[in-house]
């Protein structure tokens, strides 16, 4: 429910009125569709792209799907935005889209200025370079007198120029709209060097037409966490999104997987049973059935499950963990007590 008042020089004479609207929250409009809008990005291998017959698969996507999982019992009931980096915020913002699971980092500006809000880190990243092997560069401290192709508008271009400012090495810009745009202009030559965050750099070298002629800089020149946003002034819709990354942290933590989800619901331990809705009411505090997480853990696995899926070492983008372990194995993934 959303309050608000008209008051003018009237309101001097005969007081302030005051009328209150019902405005339906974002997960109430969500059911009613009966389909989530999920903003993606146009294409990175492994996060968000569409495979051959269309279908739109990786990692962020996983997320969507988590989340109609809990919501519907369904994880198709995802529709997939495909959005720029200039465009994504505001495609949120307006609402055409209900959630945000492209790679977008958490920076105080984009908190605090864009009406938009942050929820969770579901990745670690940091930006870095990355460059043709012709070139014999090892450092990124070597790339004085390069052209470096970098998204407009994103935070890779603030680093990049706080980079220049510390470093002392003085490099050629160019900016474009868009990945796709950005990764053409180096693959074909109008650029030395690309960066972005490490992560995307891996995955993006599967795109170009000799990937195996580019090397990734050993240099990572900032912290990029990554993860879903959402609008703000709708907490039911935000924490909903939160912990469904909290959800499969959780199961993994706890072991519960695809294959093991429907036996796990016998097991004795409480934090189990509260995590798969044997016990308590959390799906309740949500707004979601009491099965919600085992639905996702059902549908499309826990965290490692979707990491080892589309981003692990078995597969064409080859990452480790890293910092993306759980926090009892080395890692920062780290979800609070879902209780």
């Amino acid at each position: 429910m959303r309050s608000f008042c008209i008051a003018g020089l009237a309101a001097l004479w005969i007081g302030t009125t005051c009328q209150t609207a019902e405005a339906a929250t974002t997960l109430e409009q969500v059911k009613a569709r009966g389909m989530i809008n999920c903003g993606t990005s146009q294409g990175v291998p492994g996060y968000s792209a569409p495979d051959d017959k269309g279908k739109w698969t990786g990692f962020d996507t996983d997320f969507c799907r988590a989340l109609a999982a809990a919501i519907f019992d369904d994880p198709e009931k995802a529709r997939y935005v495909p959005l720029s980096s200039k465009d994504r915020l505001l495609a949120l913002q307006s609402g055409e889209i209900d959630v945000l699971a492209r790679t977008t980092t958490w920076s105080s500006s984009r908190d605090t200025t864009l009406g938009v809000q942050f929820t969770a880190v579901n990745f670690f990243d940091g930006q870095g370079f990355m460059v043709r092997k012709s070139l014999g560069v090892k450092s990124a401290k070597e790339l004085a007198g390069a052209t470096v192709c970098v998204g407009q508008g994103t935070t890779n271009e603030l680093n990049l120029a706080d980079f220049t400012r510390t470093s002392g090495v003085k490099i050629n810009i160019l900016t474009f709209s868009d990945p796709p745009e950005t990764n053409k202009a180096y693959d074909t030559g109008r650029c030395d060097v690309i960066t972005t965050d490490r992560s995307q750099l891996v995955a993006n070298r599967l795109t170009y037409a000799k990937p195996d002629d580019h090397v990734l800089l050993p240099e990572t020149i900032s912290k990029e966490p990554l993860g879903p946003w959402v609008r703000k002034n709708d907490d039911q819709w935000f924490t909903l999104v939160r912990w469904t990354v909290f959800a499969m942290l959780t199961a993994e933590e706890l072991g519960v997987t695809q294959a093991n989800v429907d036996e796990m619901k016998k097991s004795p331990s409480p934090d189990v049973r509260r995590l798969l809705g044997v016990e308590g009411q959390i799906g309740e505090q949500f707004g979601v059935a009491p099965d919600w997480v085992a639905r996702i853990v059902r549908h499309v696995g826990n965290y490692g499950e979707s990491f080892e899926r589309h981003l692990g070492p078995n597969t064409r983008v080859g990452l480790d963990r890293g910092l993306n372990k759980l926090w009892n194995q080395g890692g920062l993934q780290y979800a609070p007590p879902l209780r």
